[in-house]
């Protein structure tokens, strides 16, 4: 069964977040809002939404402000959703990393299709970065998806299929945080065990044999409260 798309839909106006939940919710998408800026990026951190529909005009924190908080954190793809069309403000809007920018008043159908379209590039640009890469090259860790190799310091390291798949998707998301949950979906998928604690395991094995300071690890970072990322200079 394909996995439910968790979007954060974020509008000050209680009308328009009950339609956009209903017409969202009927296309498959798994659906959670939020009111205000502040709100938003709680949910944003919480929840860990695969895109994020945006409203400029919000209470204490406003749309610009909770996109460029957001974009210093993760490149989760974002569309603007604002009475505010002034050119000035969509471009500002795409320079800040926004992915599209529709006006009120807006047709439903044509945000599912925007969303649609967006959702289906990332997935083709993810595909197409990993399809060409094979071989990944952090500090003094190579890792070779072909072969399902590593080697630290030049060292071959024994790794198990999971330990491996975790790695890599790490490893080839970098700086990218993810939850436990998602990790679970991402090493498992199909086998996920329901029970986070074992990713937590995986990852304490995994720096066992590729971290050199266990008190302070180079390579898999703890975010506190959110998960995981993988830090290092890639070559």
């Amino acid at each position: 069964m394909m996995k439910e798309v968790r979007i954060l839909v974020v509008d000050d106006e209680p009308d328009i977040l009950k339609i956009l939940k209903y017409r969202l919710a009927k296309e498959g998408y798994e659906i959670i809002t939020a009111m205000d800026g502040e709100e938003a990026l709680a949910k944003f951190e919480n929840e860990r939404p695969v895109l994020i529909v945006l409203d400029l005009m919000l209470p204490k924190l406003d749309g610009f402000e909770v996109c460029r908080i957001i974009r210093e954190r993760s490149s989760v793809p974002i569309i603007i959703l604002s009475a505010k069309g002034d050119e000035l403000d969509k471009l500002l809007g795409f320079r800040m990393g926004v992915d599209d920018y529709l006006t009120k008043p807006f047709n439903p159908t044509e945000l599912v299709l925007r969303i649609q379209a967006v959702l289906r590039r990332i997935n083709e640009r993810r595909q197409e970065i990993w399809s060409k890469r094979d071989q990944i090259a952090v500090g003094d860790i190579v890792i070779n998806k072909g072969e399902r190799t590593v080697h630290v310091k030049e060292s071959y390291i024994d790794l198990t299929a999971k330990e491996f798949e975790c790695l890599w998707v790490l490893a080839s998301h970098p700086n990218h945080v993810f939850s436990r949950e998602q990790l679970a979906e991402q090493v498992w998928e199909s086998d996920y065990p329901g029970d986070i604690n074992n990713v937590t395991a995986l990852i304490s094995r995994l720096r066992e044999k590729i971290e050199d300071d266990l008190g302070k690890p180079k390579y898999i970072k703890t975010v506190w409260g959110v998960g995981y990322k993988f830090g290092g200079d890639q070559l």
